[in-house]
This record gives structure tokens, sequence and C-alpha cells, in this order.
């Protein structure tokens, strides 16, 4: 669990430095640039000698799904909703994990479904707007594809994985970062302005730390922190970056928020998790 706690503390401060550096620059081409430094960063760990190429384009298919499509999709939303009901949007996540854990198994864990609905509670609780809450459907339907795409990621590279023992994380996952910078390259190339872009050294810096750290790492330690955890806990750590994103905002970006919220916020994540130890222990 150390892994994903980690990986929520990155991803909590990078909504800071994501909204104060690179609002300037076309998301497409964030998310291509991000997912391209993440892939430079493994490509000298691949091992592909005794992997089949059937294989390969399995793993590419998984990152370009939890990776690619994922940052797709929410980058698209926000050209129909605002920015805080697509962060309200978004805690919806570990119900899908929750999910596609159980399609995969073929059963009903009730437990983990609990686990999930306290813990979207608690990230409802915490981003839930002051403003009239106002969304149209192609806009949430798109919020709903991106939380899918990076929870069937998590649940089908643990499966993966669990039928390749031989293999080591660190050696294949060079293969999901390949299959996400592909469709995220091909997207960017459509939107983004290549001829007329221009990068300030601040924004460099940003991307660096973004695609290197809080992608690469960061990516590469979730999947395999998910991997030592049981799915309900899972599903609840899909939502801690919640918290750690609004003490972030509130320390660094001098935001405003009600303590009242952010203690019950807090209340319900460790009923998520108590709920889903008790019930998977009877």
């Amino acid at each position: 669990m150390f892994c994903l706690l980690f990986v929520s503390l990155i991803w909590g401060f990078s909504f800071v430095i994501i909204k104060g550096s690179l609002t300037s620059l076309d998301s497409n081409f964030v998310s291509f640039a991000r997912l391209l430094l993440s892939l430079l960063v493994f490509i000298p760990f691949i091992r592909s000698a005794g992997i089949r190429f059937q294989d390969k384009l399995q793993l590419m298919l998984i990152g370009s799904v939890q990776f690619g499509l994922m940052y797709l999709a929410y980058i698209a939303a926000f050209r129909d909703l605002p920015a805080h009901v697509i962060a309200l949007l978004t805690t919806t996540t570990p119900i899908f994990v929750s999910v596609f854990a159980d399609l995969y198994a073929g059963t009903i864990h009730k437990a983990v479904f609990l686990g999930a609905l306290l813990a979207v509670a608690g990230g409802a609780v915490l981003q839930f707007p002051d403003q009239p809450f106002a969304a149209n459907v192609r806009g949430v339907v798109l919020v709903q594809i991106s939380n899918a795409a990076f929870a069937f990621g998590q649940i089908a590279y643990r499966k993966w994985m669990v039928s390749k023992p031989e293999l080591q994380d660190k050696s294949i996952f060079a293969f999901l970062y390949a299959g996400a910078v592909v469709v995220t390259g091909i997207f960017s190339l459509f939107t983004t302005n290549y001829d007329g872009l221009s990068i300030q050294p601040q924004q460099w810096l940003a991307l660096v730390y973004l695609g290197i750290l809080a992608s690469g790492l960061s990516f590469f330690l979730w999947n395999l922190g998910s991997r030592k955890v049981d799915e309900g806990i899972l599903a609840v750590m899909n939502n801690m970056k919640i918290p750690v994103a609004v003490i972030a905002s509130l320390a660094i970006l001098g935001e405003q928020t009600g303590w009242v919220r952010l203690f019950a916020g807090g209340i319900l994540f460790a009923a998520a998790l108590c709920v889903n130890a008790k019930l998977r222990q009877r």
C-alpha cells in the first residue's frame, strides 16, 4: 500500500503544477509529451527476449486504454464541463475498479463494491462545488470513459501479470507507455500547432517533472502497488489523491474549502478502508 500512498501524494501536488504552469499549452500535446518522456525513462529497462509479439501487443493495448484513452477523454471533457464538475465526476473511478474486478472474477464482491461507494462518497464530499451543479450528457460520458479506462487498465494489468510470473514489471512497462504514446500522438497531430508551439523554460521543467515522476515513475509504482493489495483497497486508494489535492490547493494555491467538508471526507475514506477489511475477513 506504500506505493499507492506515495503516488497519491505525488498526484495530489501535480494538480498544483498543472494548474500553475501548463494551462496555456494544448492539452493533447501535454498528454503526449508526458507519456513520451515516461516511455523514454523505461526504454532502457526493456527485456523483450522471450516475450511473444502477441504479448507485447496486449501490453500496448492495456497502456493505450489505461493511459492514452484516459487522458484523451478527460481532456476532451473540458470543452463541455467546468473544471470543478469534472473533478467531482472523477470520484466514480473506484466503482469502475470494483466492476472490472468482479467481471474478471466472474462474481460479485459486496465488500469491494461497498468500499468503493464509500470512497466515492468521500471524494464527492471533498470536491462537491459551492456553485450550482451543471453538466451536459456528453461531458459526463467523457469523464466516465476516462475513469473506466484508468480502472480497466489497473485490473487488466494485474490479471496479465498474474499469468506471467516470470516477468518483472520494469522490464515490460515501456510497452504500456508505447501504446499510450501512439494514441495520444495521433490525437496531438490533429490538435497541436507545432509550427507555432512555444514552451517556456518553466513549462519545460513542469513537463519533465510530470513526465518522469508524476506519469513515468508514478504509473509504474501504481500498477506495481495495485498487484500487492486486494481489489477493495485498490478501489478506495483511487480516490486518495483527492484529499491530498485539496490540502495542496489550500496550502499552495490559497484556495478555500470548508473544514467540516474536509473532515467528513476523511472520515468516509477511513470508513471505506475499514469496511473493506472487515467484510473481507468475514
